[in-house]
């Protein structure tokens, strides 16, 4: 009402507000209540996967409020607390992708639902959290296959802003935001080619790479400029002239003075070894985290001689090269693993991140083992970010977010049973599910 062009009249505004509320109480009463319940809750006699390799044969879980109040094989359960008896069944921690576009996009035909590709190559200071959709229909899609927690991210340009981990489930962005956690993006200059119709060159492709790091390199080192006056003023407000604000120089401050990770996507081999000798110049190498890695395999020692964290993914695609085996891109988690790498998985996907789980069994059986498949999507994910002592396993004082299945969660036959994010019991439906209900139980209507 207040940026109408005319002033509206009271009755009007009355009249509307009349309508809304009327509209309100007529709804079903699941629809006014938010979506799921607090407990408390017992989840008794399951086999419990306190965290990949340390499993629980006959345990209890007990939920309250939104954390994880006890678990153990001879926990009481509280006598005010909702019990599940699940024999036969088991509880996991709630699984990561390390990186999406979900909640940023809708539908992929149309661009004003797609909210991840700003204009510009250096938008430092767009915040992905603030485009987040959290009513998006890809949301309990994705978390009824026991995805709890995604990192959200930024596409266009050089420096096209900041990621952020979200847990799904919440009203708000902020709601959503887990742990605080954001990490700048920088998409590093490719040698690749971007795809079979990119036709360009090979002296052309290296002109445009030059030119953009030298790009980039020229932003960073204003930014660095930018974040020297900024301290400087700081330490003495009254004595110095205020310099001029620059959106994007002020969004690269807490990575210039180490206070934000830096993920740098890159994909060629020869990209990953530039970016780590780039980070390393600019002294940022601790604060690097590498996302993409299709060739990472290629310089695995030399990323793990960086002790750099790689974010795989998305695996399920062709090798980058014609002459590579065709599973080399489902074995490059396992190969940068065997080489001492520390390794997360991540879908790369806007409406497909429920197949984070296939990833993971793809990476399983090509190589890194179930156990450590697992851990690419719970343990180690969670300790990458800075929010280990939040997710990732099952102990007491942690989040509830977890979810119990009726087998291995990697294998497509498994089912989900329950499942729990922040201690909120959500219910296991989507827009596929109620597609599925209409139409099996489908009546027309129609009469003779």
């Amino acid at each position: 009402l207040m940026l109408s062009p005319f002033r509206p009249r009271p009755q009007r505004v009355f009249a509307g507000l009349t309508l809304l509320v009327a509209l309100l109480l007529a709804l079903p009463a699941h629809a006014q209540k938010q979506p799921g319940f607090q407990g408390p809750f017992a989840l008794t006699n399951a086999q419990v996967i306190v965290a990949p390799g340390d499993t629980l044969d006959d345990g209890t879980v007990v939920i309250r409020d939104d954390s994880i109040a006890a678990v153990g094989p001879d926990v009481s359960v509280p006598s005010d607390a909702q019990a599940f008896d699940l024999s036969g069944q088991m509880v996991y921690p709630g699984f990561i992708d390390s990186g999406t576009h979900l909640g940023l996009a809708e539908i992929g035909s149309l661009p004003e639902t797609r909210d991840f590709n700003e204009i510009g190559d250096l938008t430092a200071h767009m915040n992905a959290l603030t485009a987040v959709n959290p009513s998006t229909v890809h949301v309990p899609t994705t978390r009824v296959h026991g995805i709890t927690s995604v990192i959200t991210e930024p596409e266009n340009g050089i420096l096209p802003g900041t990621a952020a981990l979200i847990g799904l489930h919440g009203y708000t962005p902020e709601q959503m935001h887990l742990g605080d956690v954001t990490l700048t993006k920088l998409n590093f200059p490719s040698v690749g080619r971007q795809g079979p119709s990119d036709d360009r060159s090979p002296e052309t492709i290296q002109k445009e790479v030059e030119k953009a790091l030298t790009q980039l390199n020229d932003l960073w080192a204003q930014a660095e400029r930018y974040a020297r006056i900024d301290s400087a003023v700081a330490e003495q407000p009254e004595a110095r002239r205020q310099p001029e604000f620059v959106p994007a120089m002020e969004g690269l401050l807490p990575v210039i003075r180490g206070e934000q990770p830096l993920m740098i996507s890159a994909n060629a081999a020869a990209d990953i070894s530039k970016a780590l000798d780039w980070a390393e110049e600019r002294g940022v190498l601790d604060q690097l985290i590498l996302s993409g890695a299709l060739e990472g395999w290629r310089v695995a020692d030399e990323i793990a001689a960086a002790n750099v964290p790689v974010l795989v993914g998305s695996i399920m695609q062709p090798p980058s090269r014609e002459s590579d085996r065709y599973d080399k891109a489902y074995r490059t988690p396992s190969l940068l693993h065997d080489a001492g790498v520390t390794v997360a998985l991540r879908s790369g996907k806007t409406e497909n991140v429920r197949n984070l789980v296939f990833h993971a069994g793809f990476a399983a059986a090509h190589g890194l083992g179930k156990t450590e498949a697992l851990r690419a999507i719970t343990t180690t994910p969670a300790r990458i970010f800075g929010v280990a002592d939040q997710v990732g396993t099952i102990e007491a004082g942690k989040r509830a977010n977890l979810f119990v299945a009726d087998g291995d969660p990697l294998q497509p036959a498994t089912d989900v049973q329950h499942l729990f994010i922040d201690g909120y019991k959500l219910p296991l439906e989507n827009r596929a599910t109620k597609l599925y209900d209409e139409f099996l139980n489908r009546n027309p209507g129609l009469t003779k």
